[in-house]
């Protein structure tokens, strides 16, 4: 069996001299006069020397501006932070200037639509078309657009050519309910809604014409739809506001590359607004960058990826999580996103695989618990498929388990780098992540990101190597929130990343580093297990309950008693057919009491239909806690967040029906 620390895989002689890393490591040289040996010693120069390292990426990664920077970094306090002063750029015109004859600037594949290609030619021309037709329409710099679409092409022309003219995108997926959708929208007062009259997954038509008719009648700013006949193309039904269909409004005569503007922008004006999960309250409305986001994602792309122009690059997302935004991001490096519309099982457990060799994916992005979902079906991939493109897997959403990767060296490719990394919306990139050059091993994340500073700080707010501690970043980042919409002087941004150690970002995760440099992410510090002073990570026990035959899935939470005392419930979910008995329970706590502690044991096991999940597929380990504290439905969780609602049934009823848990 696979042991935390096992060397997968190692990068050859010939894999280290084509990395992207490699060539920028000589250029530093060359250029810099900067030798560094090790990635360790590059990364310490780049977080020592930050002006530096991110004045390298601007001029590496050729960043246009139509006015120069005056300095790398201004006002440095986060939050706050000002990037690159005095430069005028602009995202989209990043990714355009990519545009050439007979390439293919994406691919596009839905349940319903084979992979069909989009070259560059018909991209970028839509894209111009409809923001000339925006300008028409009145959208201006700062004017905000609001998207109700599935991750279809409309999408990414739509993030486009809002960006071109400088105003704001802001997006979530149809299958948001109509409260979640207005939770988000309504912050922002979009002037434009871009939007599909239903979507269709798992083979299974889903009509959105009442939600989206409630949902433009409850928006007072809207002044325009677009609409796009997805569903229902013979079935034009206009909404209570000015209504035009997509077609109606793009068939255009071509609008040429010349001549047409870009508006240039300064480094920190707003390109989107991304959302929380919501499921606790009001979703944080989190303003990225133009600059911000483009600086990141192409040192990302090029350095922590690995990816090369014309690549393509396959990560399955819906357009309300910010892997799509990353997702999209690749035209900015010349890199070929590969968009799909669906289930990811549909029809077949294995259909997602047979996708990813259609397209030809280099890099290709899974959730580990989809990962899990294939090994527990006994699903081999490469029994049935080449994947002969494929150079890279990259796993992000959760915590990865040493199992996880291996799966993919047993199952999948053994020349294969398996990267593994950490992030989020708030950033809409990574802290710590892969990194080309270095081997691979179960179970850790390979290193910190470049720029980077991020550490396991304990309790005195030290930076600790081999212990657990709260995940930190102690300097600014460009694409850190430029500001949180409607966040009076910076009092939300405050206190959500800077209230427990002042003037550094707490990410709100545990996290620990070892001596040599690799990265473990044990869960939400938030929804920790704190037992008579020890904190436990979530992942550690979902890790071992995982490696048991019959459990699918399960859910634990700590509440603090009065008198000091605990109650930890273990909440499982077991195949189908199986009920949970004393001696499976027994295996568990001997388990987990063998591989960790007796304090990772539950007091109590409870067999669960379902584990409730946000929309973007993480558990909801905090809003079932405070359910179970006896807090009202309404403050602990927002059923429109939540992707299974009906999951939550069980803890409100267990919360109600068990007045005591010490007697549980």
């Amino acid at each position: 069996m696979v042991k935390e620390g096992d060397l997968l895989w190692t990068p050859s002689p010939e894999w280290v001299e084509r990395s992207n890393l490699t060539a920028y490591r000589r250029w530093l040289a060359r250029t810099r006069r900067l030798d560094f040996e090790t990635y360790d010693e590059l990364w310490r120069w780049s977080v020592d020397d930050l002006e530096a390292f991110w004045a390298s990426i601007w001029d590496y990664c050729g960043i246009r501006a139509s006015s120069p920077y005056e300095r790398v970094l201004g006002r440095r306090e986060m939050p706050g932070a000002e990037w690159f002063p005095g430069a005028r750029l602009n995202y989209a015109e990043h990714a355009l200037r990519h545009e050439r004859p007979a390439a293919d600037a994406a691919y596009f594949l839905s349940e319903r639509t084979p992979l069909t290609r989009i070259p560059w030619a018909s991209l970028a021309n839509e894209i111009r078309v409809l923001a000339t037709e925006l300008r028409r329409l009145g959208i201006r710099p700062g004017d905000r657009v609001a998207a109700y679409l599935p991750n279809i092409p409309q999408a990414l022309v739509g993030l486009y050519a809002t960006a071109s003219i400088g105003a704001i995108w802001t997006s979530c997926g149809p299958e948001f309910g109509t409260r979640g959708v207005l939770d988000r929208f309504t912050q922002v007062a979009p002037k434009i809604l871009l939007c599909v009259d239903g979507y269709q997954y798992a083979g299974k038509p889903f009509d959105r014409r009442e939600e989206l008719a409630r949902i433009v009648d409850a928006l007072p700013s809207l002044e325009q739809v677009l609409c796009v006949p997805y569903l229902f193309p013979e079935q034009r039904r206009p909404f209570s506001r000015p209504t035009v269909f997509w077609n109606d409004l793009t068939d255009r005569a071509p609008v040429p590359a010349q001549g047409f503007r870009f508006e240039q922008v300064p480094f920190g004006q707003p390109l989107w607004i991304l959302f929380s999960s919501g499921t606790t309250g009001l979703p944080k409305a989190i303003v990225h960058s133009h600059g911000g986001i483009l600086i990141e994602q192409l040192k990302a792309l090029n350095f922590q990826m690995d990816m090369k122009p014309g690549e393509r690059l396959f990560f399955y997302t819906t357009t309300g999580w910010m892997m799509w935004n990353f997702l999209v991001s690749c035209l900015v490096a010349d890199v070929v996103p590969v968009l799909y519309d669906g289930s990811l099982m549909h029809p077949e457990p294995d259909s997602l695989w047979r996708m990813y060799e259609e397209s030809g994916a280099a890099l290709i992005g899974a959730n580990p618990g989809y990962v899990s979902l294939l090994e527990k079906a006994g699903i081999v991939p490469n029994r049935k498929f080449k994947l002969e493109h494929l150079r890279s897997a990259m796993l992000a959403g959760s915590p990865v388990t040493p199992e996880v990767m291996e799966w993919f060296y047993r199952s999948v490719k053994q020349d294969l780098w398996v990267q593994n990394g950490s992030g989020g919306t708030d950033i809409c990139s990574a802290f710590v992540a892969g990194v080309p050059t270095l081997p691979v091993r179960a179970g850790e994340i390979q290193a910190r990101m470049l720029g980077v500073d991020v550490h396991a700080f304990n309790e005195r707010g030290e930076s600790v190597v081999n212990e657990v501690g709260e995940m930190v970043v102690r300097q600014p980042m460009p694409s850190m929130p430029v500001f949180l919409w409607n966040d009076v002087n910076f009092e939300r941004y405050r206190e959500s990343y800077f209230q427990d150690f002042p003037g550094t970002w707490r990410q709100g995760d545990f996290f620990r580093i070892n001596e040599r440099g690799s990265c473990f992410v044990l869960g939400r510090s938030d929804a920790t297990l704190n037992r008579h002073g020890v904190r436990i990570g979530t992942a550690e026990i979902y890790r071992s309950l995982a490696l048991i035959p019959e459990v699918d899935d399960s859910l634990i939470v700590n509440l603090d008693l009065p008198g000091g005392k605990f109650f930890m419930p273990l909440f499982v979910k077991l195949k189908d057919g199986l009920a949970l008995d004393e001696p499976l329970q027994d295996r568990m706590r001997a388990k987990l009491r063998q591989e960790y502690s007796p304090r990772h044991v539950p007091d109590k096991i409870y067999q669960v239909r379902d584990i409730p999940y946000t929309l973007t597929g993480k558990k909801l380990e905090v809003p079932v806690r405070r359910i179970l504290a006896g807090m009202p439905l309404a403050k602990a969780a927002n059923r429109d967040a939540v992707a299974n609602p009906l999951a939550l049934d069980f803890f409100i009823e267990y919360a109600r029906t068990q007045k005591d848990y010490s007697m549980a």
